[in-house]
């Protein structure tokens, strides 16, 4: 099996999955603020980055599983987000699978925790669960809108991400999504989210 043991071919790997991943994502985002998220034309985007994600996803296991988790003197944090953002997009099953490898990491120093957290809140909304640190917004086809999914204990949220070093859930969500964060909202909205859920189970 060929490794990448050079630190320079790494790089140059993580570098093309980077562009190949998402850079068909921001050009559909874009669409998708012009023309809406069910529109024809963020879809054609879409399929490119299904494709590209398919070479990405093999491209990173077979890292992780012949070289291990890669040192941060080589890759540094642009690589660590390569490799978390294409674990992101990946299925269930191998979101789960790559988790106590992204833990290790954390204790080994190599990966910083928000990345470790944001994939467990992917887990838990993808599980139909509260996720914890507010990471995770869904595209609601009822309003057309997007929403933050929703969080466990809303009012303690900023004190659960500064503990792992995390910016407030406000700033946040305005720099990444340009989403505004009303509390009120969001603690109704986990109110509804647990009473459906009760009233399901």
């Amino acid at each position: 099996m060929e490794t990448l043991n050079q630190t320079k071919d790494l790089v140059a790997v993580l570098d093309t999955i980077w562009r190949t991943e998402q850079t068909p994502i921001r050009l559909r985002d874009s669409l998708i603020d012009l023309y809406g998220a069910e529109s024809k034309e963020a879809e054609v985007y879409q399929k490119i980055f299904r494709k590209n994600h398919a070479y990405n996803i093999l491209k990173v296991k077979k890292i992780l599983d012949y070289e291990g988790w890669p040192e941060p003197s080589e890759i540094g944090d642009q690589g660590n987000r390569t490799i978390c953002n294409v674990l992101q997009h990946a299925d269930q099953e191998t979101r789960e699978h790559y988790i106590p490898i992204m833990r290790q990491a954390v204790l080994d120093k190599k990966l910083e925790p928000r990345y470790l957290v944001r994939a467990k809140d992917r887990i838990a909304t993808d599980k139909g669960e509260l996720q914890i640190y507010g990471g995770q917004m869904k595209y609601y086809p009822e309003t057309k809108s997007f929403n933050v999914w929703p969080v466990y204990d809303p009012i303690n949220i900023d004190k659960r991400r500064a503990e792992i070093g995390l910016e407030p859930i406000a700033e946040f969500l305005k720099a990444r999504f340009d989403f505004e964060w009303n509390l009120e909202e969001q603690i109704q909205r986990t109110l509804q989210f647990e009473n459906e859920r009760r009233y399901h189970n």
